[in-house]
């Protein structure tokens, strides 16, 4: 017996409003096997900028609440930049092992097109630089292109420039110095990003301690990065500095959290909170310095931005060295303020997109 999950409009619309999303579009195609979801979030700064991930979901629900809550990450990863984008993203649900083909990537990338240019997706999890190139051929409204189309490329390396200068930030005011040599690093989660920031922490002269749900790929990383590997669920045990979650959300958990045994967590994932209510203020009362997620994994946004613009890698490289000031200026106003550090960040990006908005309210 298959037991039926029933989502009622009611309960749709009441999660589209507690989120406060513009506007959700289902896609579904019956020939290509296309299911996928976008959520826009906010457009007041911009047309929303979001990477299309695909994930084989438990339910449609879950899919559903995942890309309610990417996308709403991406309005705030845009605002506190300082970017002129809104906040969307998009998922396919489905193995991307055995269901992703020309034909669907292009069938989603039809749906994107009608929706005129109000959201623009690029590369997120399970998805390539390849991938973009067969949804370009259906939309114009594609970014994160090869370097030989003009495009600005994988946005891993950036990704995971911009969380390695968040960690420098946080590691600076909870151990008065930005220094990474010597520091023992917990990370978890060995996709591109991950990968790319054990350079830097390697090159630094960190002590690393790598995890995956993959144990090939923690044990490549291992052996490719000097570093000692643990189980999955090992990873919240360890005795370290930082750590840093790269992996996917919601780690930062009432279950994981107590187990921590760092003074800073830093890392790339999307809402590794998950609940920022509830596990924010926990991190502030355990002591431990939390950069929040959407500002310091915001150096891939800041890349495809760029090619949207018409700039180039170098440019998205200088603009997201800033993460380290604003960072560093989110966690000294938390601490004033008497909040936690995602509060402080999230309030600082609405307090953008309500002044520009002042701004765009006559034509």
């Amino acid at each position: 017996m298959v037991e039926t999950q029933v989502v009622t409009e009611a309960s749709i619309f009441g999660q589209i409003a507690e989120f406060q999303h513009e506007q959700v579009v289902y896609c579904h195609d019956h020939e290509t096997g296309l299911k996928a979801i976008i959520g826009i979030h906010n457009t007041v700064l911009g047309p929303a900028l979001g990477g299309t991930r695909m994930w084989h979901y438990a339910s449609d629900a879950e899919a559903l609440n995942d890309v309610l809550r990417l996308s709403r990450g991406m309005t705030y990863k845009a605002a506190i930049s300082g970017l002129n984008l809104g906040g969307g993203k998009a998922v396919i649900i489905g193995d991307a092992a055995t269901m992703k083909t020309e034909a669907l990537l292009r069938k989603f990338g039809r749906f994107v097109q009608n929706l005129n240019g109000k959201y623009i997706t690029a590369e997120d999890v399970n998805m390539t630089t390849r991938d973009m190139e067969f949804i370009r051929m259906e939309t114009k409204h594609v970014s994160g292109l090869p370097e030989s189309m003009g495009g600005s490329g994988d946005p891993s390396p950036v990704t995971a420039y911009g969380t390695y200068m968040g960690m420098k930030a946080a590691a600076k005011r909870a151990f008065g110095s930005d220094s990474l040599a010597g520091k023992r690093i917990a990370v978890q989660g060995m996709g591109h990003v991950g990968t790319y920031l054990l350079e830097y922490l390697q090159k630094e002269g960190a002590q690393l301690i790598v995890s995956d749900y993959y144990e090939d790929r923690a044990l490549d990383a291992a052996n490719r990065f000097g570093a000692q590997m643990v189980g999955l669920n090992d990873i919240y045990d360890q005795d370290v500095d930082i750590y840093s979650p790269c992996a996917l959300g919601a780690t930062l958990n009432s279950d994981t959290i107590p187990r921590l045994k760092c003074q800073v967590v830093a890392g790339c994932a999307n809402n590794q909170l998950a609940d920022e209510n509830i596990h924010g203020p926990e991190l502030v009362k355990r002591g431990i310095v939390y950069a929040p997620d959407f500002l310091i994994n915001a150096g891939g946004l800041i890349n495809v931005y760029s090619e949207v613009v018409g700039g180039n890698r170098e440019a998205a490289l200088i603009q997201t060295e800033k993460i380290y000031d604003i960072t560093t200026q989110v966690l000294a106003k938390a601490e004033q303020e008497g909040s936690h550090p995602q509060a402080a960040a999230t309030r600082q990006a609405e307090e953008r997109i309500a002044a520009i908005g002042k701004v765009k309210s006559t034509y």
